[in-house]
């Protein structure tokens, strides 16, 4: 009962969002209903605490959409997510970014510090992250990653949160976004341009600036976030207004709302679901292609492959580095929550092929050749995109002809590992070469 309930209400705040506030053409399907993946894996990242990348030219929305889905999410009065935002540029301080000493204790020879609202707000916005100098990303690795935020002597830890990060395309201001840092975004989406009739829709629509505005509400709020209290006070005062503007929501614009309680059932409901037997094995594929390499070991960024290689037909012999471990995490949780979106009872390949592309898009480093063959496609996407899509595609062929063949493999693996004395599937693909390395029976 509850899952109905919490769903319609997401869908709600999604059809809200896409009417009003953050106008763009649908351009993906999922189990036959067209969604903006924009719109779509924002909010997504918002409901699961996940971390963003939203890629775009100037002014198509980027930010925008973060601002409305976070303010709705965790009932947040916009104005108080506008003041939180982190600017990316080359002058970007720790102390602006984390906190700062309180200047009048420290002339009195204490050490405390005077936090900054980003690292205290649950909803995280840097915008222009590419403007910071790669010297200065290394500032937001630990936070971005784990929540936690240190400066000086003291330590703040977010138990919920969400990131979201907005980049232009390169241009003489820009940096490259470090691989640690790209890494640590679950997902990449762009922020395209809505076309003709949205575009001047937008330029008529004059009140989505004040929906979500609530000045005596964010002037309460920015008073709590200053005030010296513990972390629970801290939060208790939050969730407090955040209550207060979640009934402001519901009385002002008929909107149902999620709190903080509603917000942990919807990640629990989003965890219990299960991969379906194919969805777990074309994973597992995948994964396979994007680590494996069959003269260094494993897919290493400094290493060279090879020409001449038996593998050469597959994705490891495109790429120059290695799938983190932060891949699969990424792709079981917005698999998951897509499925628990739309209404599936499990995680099918429709859902691991819909979230793929946005989750190996900023991770994976394909080789020159690769990017010269198929940068001139014709295509929809921007270039990273498209290329892990097609990359997905791909393995969906390769899997769907040996798909019997691949969970014979990992069955039978599986039962060896319980004991039984069988002899391993061999088969023609890195991942029966892998199921080799992990029953020790290497040659």
């Amino acid at each position: 009962m509850e899952n109905g309930k919490y769903r319609h209400t997401l869908r709600e705040l999604y059809d809200f969002i896409r009417s009003r506030l953050y106008f763009n053409r649908p351009d993906l399907q999922v189990r036959g209903e067209q969604f903006n993946s924009t719109l779509l894996f924002t909010l997504l990242t918002a409901l699961t605490g996940g971390k963003a990348l939203i890629i775009g030219e100037p002014g198509l929305g980027k930010t925008t959409a973060a601002e409305y889905v976070g303010s709705l999410i965790y009932q947040l009065p916009v104005g108080t997510v506008w003041a939180s935002e982190v600017g990316g540029h080359p002058e970007q301080t720790e102390e602006k970014i984390i906190g700062r000493p309180d200047l009048g204790k420290l002339n009195q020879g204490q050490e405390e510090v005077i936090w900054s609202h980003f690292v205290q707000l649950p909803v995280k916005i840097v915008d222009e992250i590419n403007r910071l100098p790669e010297t200065k990303q290394s500032m937001i690795l630990d936070g971005v990653d784990r929540g936690n935020w240190d400066y000086l002597n003291e330590m703040i830890f977010n138990s919920e949160y969400c990131l979201f990060a907005t980049a232009n395309y390169q241009d003489q201001g820009t940096n490259t976004i470090i691989a640690p840092l790209l890494d640590r975004f679950d997902v990449m989406v762009e922020s395209r341009h809505p076309g003709p009739s949205y575009g001047f829709m937008i330029s008529q629509r004059q009140e989505k600036e004040e929906l979500l505005r609530h000045p005596d509400l964010e002037r309460e709020l920015q008073d709590a976030l200053k005030k010296r209290s513990t972390p629970e006070e801290k939060d208790s005062q939050i969730a407090a207004i955040a209550e207060a503007f979640g009934a402001h929501l519901e009385e002002s614009l008929q909107l149902p709302t999620l709190d903080h309680t509603s917000r942990t059932k919807v990640r629990e409901q989003i965890a219990s679901i299960d991969l379906d037997q194919d969805a777990n094995a074309y994973t597992r594929m995948l994964l396979a292609e994007l680590s494996f390499c069959d003269r260094h070991g494993q897919k290493r960024s400094n290493e060279v492959c090879e020409e001449g290689c038996h593998y050469t037909g597959y994705l490891c012999h495109r790429l120059r580095n290695c799938a983190s471990n932060r891949l699969p995490v990424s792709l079981s949780n917005y698999a998951k929550a897509l499925a628990w979106f739309t209404e599936a009872s499990t995680v099918g390949i429709e859902e691991m092929r819909a979230v793929g592309p946005y989750c190996l898009a900023h991770r994976a480093q394909w080789t020159d050749t690769h990017l010269s063959l198929l940068q001139k496609d014709r295509r929809n996407d921007p270039l990273q995109i498209h290329l892990a899509r097609e990359a997905m595609n791909e393995v969906f062929q390769r899997y769907s002809e040996q798909a019997e063949h691949v969970k014979e493999a990992l069955a039978t693996a599986y039962r060896i590992f319980q004991g039984e004395a069988l002899e391993p599937v061999a088969g023609d693909h890195p991942i029966y070469a892998e199921i080799q390395k992990d029953l020790n029976l290497e040659e």
